[in-house]
């Protein structure tokens, strides 16, 4: 059972480990265009992006080897906000560093400032998030994480072996429990307020 709390996406760290060519190939050819095109929107260029993009899958693998890193989302949103977090952190210690008057093209402390906040709040609560799921029983964990990925409730029902009418009202019981526990929780009215 606590095998089905991993994303199928899992293979891409697998491939990580295992030095997988053709699978890591995918993860530059499926993964990085969008870290280019957000890096090039973000005072970088292609270079600077292709080096994020290395380092971060540097840490990924780091994270897989010594932290046994079993992903419970989707690979493309867990490598893009690692590469977004990276990239912000890198800008700001640019900022500090420079000394010149010249404009930072596109670069606007403040909203780097927010966006960097808005990130690391992200982050903190998908921990939430992801630290209240597991509270969840685990038709509810199953149920929610198929839905998640790409299949509809029909083959949700089908693969559980339960009703479609069954597996609708399932569904919709388990996100309002998780709904108000994460609502109820010190840290969200905590998030909430900043």
């Amino acid at each position: 059972m606590g095998q089905n709390t991993v994303h199928e996406d899992q293979k891409y760290i697998d491939a990580l480990l295992q030095n997988d060519g053709k699978r890591i190939q995918e993860i530059y050819s499926k993964f990085a265009p969008k870290v280019i095109g957000f890096v090039k929107q973000n005072s970088g260029d292609e270079d600077a992006a292709k080096d994020l993009i290395q380092e971060v899958i540097m840490i990924i693998y780091d994270q897989a080897k010594t932290k046994n890193l079993k992903l419970s989302c989707p690979f493309d949103a867990y490598f893009f906000m690692i590469c977004k977090r990276k990239w912000y952190s890198k800008l700001k210690k640019n900022a500090k560093e420079q000394v010149t008057n010249e404009p930072y093209s596109g670069f606007d402390s403040e909203t780097l400032h927010e966006q960097v906040q808005e990130t690391e709040q992200f982050d903190t609560k998908m921990q939430l998030y992801k630290e209240l799921f597991q509270k969840l029983g685990d038709t509810c964990k199953e149920i929610l994480q198929l839905s998640f990925g790409s299949f509809s409730m029909e083959e949700i029902a089908n693969q559980l072996d339960i009703s479609y009418a069954y597996a609708r009202k399932k569904k919709s019981l388990c996100i309002g429990q998780l709904t108000k526990w994460v609502q109820a929780s010190p840290l969200y009215k905590q998030l909430k307020e900043i």
